[in-house]
């Protein structure tokens, strides 16, 4: 089986990670796309995550429930350690050894990845998907990107091209915060999800 992988926060979830799954799942003929929201993030604070994991957990599976083929993965979000993600991994393709990893990231994290913990013992577990969004100065220092980490690590890279949907996680944030509107920007349920619980300062509105 072909497993793709879309880790983050997802606080909250959005349009956009959903578009890059979708991306990543037609064009490398994937089987599943895991969501995996992280608990205990290396790379931020948890005082810096605006919501609760239960509250990230129940808004990502509210978001995929109506695509086949995305999965809720709760491995990272119910561990009390930090996760790195070269452990992840590593446990994955110890308990799934006959299947393939495509571990699905940003532009950014591609240029930052070399400088997670233990890089050298991530790149053999997986295929990194980068997404990549139709701009012509992105993709050239991309493919330098790729080009670096193949010869450094023998690492396994390949663009993924994905549609550009200008959005973040922490502008929804503070969107909410400040009482505008998120709609088309969250799938429906996610927004009334917010809305709901109150999420981000949301009882202002």
């Amino acid at each position: 089986m072909k497993i793709g992988i879309m880790g983050g926060t997802f606080d909250p979830i959005h349009n956009g990670h959903l578009e890059i799954a979708k991306a990543a799942f037609k064009q490398f003929d994937l089987d599943r796309v895991w969501f995996m929201p992280n608990g205990n993030p290396p790379h931020k604070a948890l005082a810096s995550i605006g919501s609760s994991i239960e509250n990230r957990l129940q808004m990502v599976e509210l978001a995929i429930e109506e695509y086949p083929g995305f999965c809720l993965e709760v491995y990272e979000a119910r561990k009390k350690s930090i996760s790195c993600s070269y452990k992840t991994m590593e446990h994955f393709t110890k308990i799934y050894p006959a299947d393939d990893f495509y571990f699905i990231i940003g532009a950014d994290s591609l240029f930052a990845v070399d400088k997670w913990v233990h890089p050298e013992r991530l790149f053999p577990t997986c295929t990194i998907l980068a997404a990549y969004r139709n701009k012509m100065d992105t993709k050239d220092k991309m493919e330098e990107q790729i080009h670096y980490l193949r010869e450094r690590y023998h690492a396994q890279c390949e663009l993924l091209v994905s549609p550009l949907i200008d959005i973040s996680s922490s502008n929804l944030r503070k969107w909410i915060k400040e009482g505008k509107s998120i709609k088309g920007f969250v799938p429906e349920k996610v927004e009334e999800y917010i809305k709901k619980e109150c999420l981000y300062g949301s009882e202002n509105q």
